[in-house]
């Protein structure tokens, strides 16, 4: 009797998941299609309002994409949610104000002859002095704790955002650090009253070669080829001869040199930054990465772009949004709807489980 009741049980226990991945599927779809009739219904509403709040959309989505794939570059190699990404980030924009204001005088009088191999310039060092603080703290904090338990590497992460962040604050205060409007400001168009600048633009321009550039590095360069081997196995990648410590490193150097361009595109954009702007923002861009599909590069672009809509949505339409001050609950509860019913990211990309 007992036997035949377990026997008749294991069906049903075996049928569970199947039945819960349905399910998931179910409410994935439900919840996209209402945000889909919600941007519908926005756009039949006022149209011209929409599609100039779309424009604004992309362009937050092209800074948060370089951002959150310094995240999904670094996790897909060790696996670490590395939370330090974006003071790194921040670190960019200091640096930004610092070389393009103070050192080199740039005030957006000069013409562009001038202005844009300045501009060049502070990219450089943004990308030079992020990559090598990336570096810095994978040497310092994450390569002793390679063989550690998850958990350690993890806090250690944590704590080195917090570290970060008080010396930005250290180092230049509790206040916003103001740049003047360098890129050009003047209107290509105007849609219902709201003008799309050449600034927004030259954002979009810059962003799009960055990401084909390391699409292309990761998947058709040799070293790009040790950072995948090295993702799929650490072992068989130092049999084979791979430098996995350098491989690593050259990773983290790839991200921080991201996050530095990054902080220069926000802070020309903004015209200012601040000590914390790494706490929000990187979450934002977690968010993006996971939405899109942690360790996948494409996903990571494709969440950001999702995520900068998102944000411009919610503060810039007008038919039943929660508003500006709503915006980082809406983000994070996109997070955890994520984490719950589809923890692959929306492009399907099955998170690995290394031993």
């Amino acid at each position: 009797m007992t036997a035949e009741s377990g026997t008749a049980r294991r069906p049903m226990l075996a049928a569970l998941p199947r039945f819960s991945q349905q399910i998931n599927r179910v409410l994935t779809w439900v919840v996209v299609g209402l945000f889909v009739v919600w941007v519908v219904g926005n756009f039949i509403n006022a149209p011209k309002q929409f599609v100039s709040v779309f424009l604004l959309g992309v362009t937050l989505g092209s800074i948060y994409a370089l951002v959150a794939l310094g995240y999904t570059l670094v996790y897909g190699i060790i696996e670490l949610i590395n939370f330090a990404h974006g003071d790194v980030f921040m670190w960019g924009s200091m640096i930004a104000v610092t070389v393009s204001a103070h050192w080199l005088g740039l005030d957006g009088s000069q013409g562009w002859y001038v202005t844009a191999p300045l501009i060049f310039v502070t990219l450089l060092a943004c990308i030079a002095f992020c990559g090598t603080l990336n570096v810095a703290i994978e040497r310092l904090a994450y390569r002793p704790l390679r063989n550690a338990p998850k958990l350690a590497p993890l806090i250690t992460a944590i704590g080195m955002s917090f570290i970060l962040q008080n010396a930005g604050a250290l180092v230049y205060g509790f206040i916003e650090q103001p740049v003047p409007d360098i890129f050009p400001t003047k209107p290509l168009f105007r849609i219902g009253g709201i003008a799309y600048t050449q600034k927004s633009l030259l954002i979009v321009l810059i962003t799009i070669p960055v990401l084909l550039a390391l699409v292309y590095l990761v998947r058709s360069t040799r070293q790009g080829k040790a950072m995948r081997a090295v993702a799929q196995d650490m072992d068989a990648s130092r049999m084979m001869g791979i430098d996995v410590d350098r491989t690593i490193a050259f990773t983290f150097a790839l991200g921080g040199a991201l996050a530095g361009a990054a902080g220069l595109l926000f802070v020309m954009y903004q015209t200012s930054t601040r000590y914390d702007l790494g706490f929000q923002l990187g979450l934002f861009a977690f968010t993006a990465a996971v939405l899109g599909g942690i360790g996948n590069l494409t996903g990571a672009a494709f969440g950001a772009l999702l995520i900068g809509l998102i944000q411009a949505f919610n503060e810039g339409l007008s038919w039943h949004t929660p508003g500006s001050s709503w915006t980082q609950s809406v983000i994070f509860s996109i997070l955890i709807l994520v984490l719950v019913f589809r923890p692959q990211g929306l492009l399907g990309e099955a998170v690995s489980d290394r031993a």
